[in-house]
């Protein structure tokens, strides 16, 4: 049972008034949170739940998207974090996208799209890397990797390679009839 006399003096670093008060500036004053998200540590720019964006947004700096985004998305070398409340319907162009939450359209990311287990994409995807977490949800096409050649000179390599194919087994089924 508590007893008066086992309670520290009032005043010092046991009173609780000053103590509540110091835990709270702390615990605001801290990024790390309970139940923040870490987002990324140049992250300029933040669309919180709540706010609803309808038209076309650009920019060169990272963005931390909770809220709602309809239209283009154009981050030049930024990257784009879909939070978990996030609803974006629009075609998005960054350096890298991060979905936590939803987007719908074309997803093009320059050098990397992760989904984490509570994404999900509908629509198309463009990346040179593509890494999808247990659980997310991913609709569409998807085109990841990337392209050495273009399309034009595949198809000139190819037919190369087919008529050179074709010449070494002329040759040598000439070669072993005689």
């Amino acid at each position: 049972m508590w007893k008066k006399e086992d309670s520290k003096p009032e005043g010092g670093s046991g009173d609780p008034v000053n103590s509540a008060t110091r835990s709270s500036i702390a615990a605001s004053s801290s990024p790390a949170t309970v139940g923040a998200l870490p987002t990324s540590p140049r992250a300029a720019a933040c669309i919180s739940q709540g706010i609803r964006i309808k038209g076309e947004v650009t920019g060169s700096e990272d963005l931390f998207v909770d809220g709602i985004i309809e239209g283009k998305l154009n981050l030049a070398n930024g990257s784009l974090t879909i939070g978990p409340n996030g609803h974006v319907k629009a075609d998005v162009h960054a350096r890298e996208v991060i979905v936590r939450g939803k987007i719908e359209g074309k997803v093009t990311g320059r050098d990397k799209v992760q989904l984490w287990s509570t994404g999900q994409v509908s629509g198309e995807v463009q990346t040179d890397r593509l890494a999808i977490e247990d659980g997310a949800q991913l609709r569409g096409k998807v085109e990841a990797g990337r392209q050495t050649n273009k399309p034009a000179e595949i198809k000139a390599s190819v037919a190369t390679a087919i008529g050179k194919t074709a010449e070494r087994i002329a040759v040598n089924s000439g070669t072993a009839a005689d």
